[in-house]
């Protein structure tokens, strides 16, 4: 299979590489800046047909959170299953599902496509299930990413405290802003650091009186974000022509894992 790359900065070329690596063929990279890129568009709306041209069996995403919306506008249009692997543009998620349905297309998503960031979601949620039995513990994360991350907090972080939302009922409240007073019961507090090349950290603390207990992914390059949409642009395309997922729908690491 053949993938086109729309982003070719530092992620793009990673992927590049973790994609030979896995035997899949490069069918474009597209940039708006980059003066390596294979093509070379002047704005968003020349993507479809820079996609289509190549003739891709798939197209990975991956640029700037002020660009991603409108990319998926137009990427969703081409026919060809598309992995978004830019964060910050959830909130627009119904958004989006009602554009992928209109256009019969297929979209795959993640806030972040490490496997083991995936798996120690798992594990996060199986520990608040613990927790949540003792009123005693308190719960909040920290996450912390190199200074050239434009959203914050990650979308990783936002992830993590939903599941544990889910099973922590007396979390109701994200709250990513600074407390200027005691914080309430009820509010889950997300903090955020940018510091240097940081590649992505984050904690999970469930507090008490008596004691702390931390979980904690760290991530040591970007690698396994490019490995992760690698695979998900394989597994698109295979469950594709097995026909065990169909046009129309959005997907993400949890049907592919």
């Amino acid at each position: 299979m053949n993938i086109a790359l729309v982003g070719y900065g530092k992620m793009g070329h990673m992927i590049e590489v973790e994609a030979v690596k896995r035997g899949v063929g490069i069918a474009s990279t597209i940039d708006l800046y980059a003066q390596d890129a294979s093509c070379r568009i002047k704005s968003s709306d020349d993507l479809a047909g820079a996609v289509i041209a190549s003739k891709a069996d798939a197209v990975i995403e991956f640029t700037h959170p002020d660009a991603v919306l409108k990319n998926i506008e137009v990427l969703v249009t081409t026919g060809v299953p598309v992995i978004v692997g830019t964060t910050g543009w959830l909130k627009h998620l119904d958004y989006v599902n009602t554009l992928v349905k209109k256009n019969n297309s297929c979209l795959f998503y993640a806030a972040n496509y490490s496997i083991g960031v995936n798996l120690f979601y798992k594990i996060v949620k199986e520990a608040g299930i613990l927790f949540s039995q003792y009123d005693e513990y308190d719960t909040a994360i920290w996450e912390a990413h190199h200074t050239q991350k434009a959203d914050s907090p990650s979308g990783t972080a936002l992830d993590i405290a939903k599941h544990l939302m889910s099973v922590c009922p007396k979390k109701t409240e994200i709250v990513t802003d600074a407390f200027h007073e005691a914080p309430k019961a009820h509010e889950l507090h997300v903090s955020s650091t940018r510091f240097g090349s940081e590649p992505g950290t984050h904690t999970v603390f469930f507090d008490s009186k008596a004691d702390t207990i931390e979980l904690t992914h760290r991530a040591r390059s970007r690698e396994g974000f490019a490995v992760g949409a690698v695979r998900a642009a394989q597994w698109m395309v295979e469950q594709l022509t097995s026909q065990n997922i169909s046009m129309g729908n959005l997907y993400t690491m949890e049907n592919m894992l």
